[in-house]
C-alpha cells in the first residue's frame, strides 16, 4: 500500500508544466483537485510476468487521495490525514487510523510535505536529479536519504510536461512499478457530490 500511496500522491508535486522546482511548488497552490486515470505494471522479482492494473484517481488537497483499481480486481483505497481505508472486491473495508498505526501516518505527513513540492522538505530528504528537457518536459529523479523513504525505495522518477505523465518506482526487494497517467484533469476545481461521498467512507 505504501507505494501505491507514494506513486499517487507525488502527482501533486508533479503537475505543472515548470522548469525548475520553485515553479512546481508555486503550481500547487493552483491545483487543489486533480483526477487522472492509470495504468499500473509491476514487475515482481521471481515472477515471469508483469502485474498490469487499471483504474482512475481522485487527490484533493482538502480531502485526501481516493485511489480506485477496476482491473484485473476491484479494490479501492482511501487515504486522509487520520485514517487509511481499503476495500477489495466489495468485502467490508479494513480501516487503519493513525492511533493505530502512527508510523504509517508519520510517512504520510512526510508524503504530504513531499506533495506540496516544498523545495525545502525535498532537499532534507531527497538528493534531487531535475532536468528540463525542452517544450515544457521535464524529469525529476528522487533518491531518499531519509527514513522512512531510504527504507522503501532505492529511487523514484517522474516525467511529464503540463502534467505528471510517468511514476517509475525501484523499491529495495528488487521490485519495480512504473505508473503511466493518463486523461489528467484539474476541472471542475470543486469536488461533485457524487465525489464527496468517496471521501466520505466508514
Amino acid at each position: 500500500m505504501l507505494k501505491i500511496i507514494v506513486a499517487s500522491l507525488l502527482l501533486w508535486a508533479s503537475a505543472a508544466s515548470a522548469v525548475t522546482l520553485e515553479q512546481l511548488q508555486q503550481r500547487f497552490a493552483s491545483q487543489p483537485i486533480i483526477r487522472a486515470d492509470f495504468v499500473q505494471t509491476r514487475t515482481i522479482s521471481g515472477m515471469a510476468q508483469p502485474l498490469v492494473s487499471h483504474g482512475n484517481l481522485l487527490i484533493a488537497q482538502q480531502q485526501g487521495l481516493w485511489w480506485h483499481q477496476s482491473t484485473p480486481f476491484v479494490m479501492t483505497l482511501l487515504l486522509d490525514d487520520k485514517r487509511m481505508v481499503q476495500t477489495l472486491n466489495n468485502q467490508p473495508p479494513q480501516v487503519i487510523t493513525s492511533d493505530s498505526n502512527p508510523q504509517m501516518f508519520q510517512f504520510n505527513h512526510l508524503l504530504r510535505a513531499l506533495f506540496q513540492a516544498d523545495e525545502k522538505v525535498l532537499k532534507e530528504n531527497f538528493t534531487l536529479d531535475f532536468q528540463d528537457k525542452g517544450n515544457q518536459r521535464w524529469t525529476l529523479g528522487l533518491t531518499p536519504k531519509a527514513a522512512p523513504l531510504n527504507m522503501i525505495f532505492n529511487r523514484i522518477d517522474l516525467a511529464g510536461s503540463e502534467f505528471l505523465e510517468r511514476i517509475d518506482l525501484d523499491d529495495k526487494q528488487g521490485d519495480k512499478t512504473h505508473i503511466q497517467l493518463s486523461n489528467t484533469r484539474i476541472k471542475p476545481p470543486q469536488l461533485s457530490d457524487e465525489e464527496r461521498t468517496r471521501f466520505a467512507g466508514p
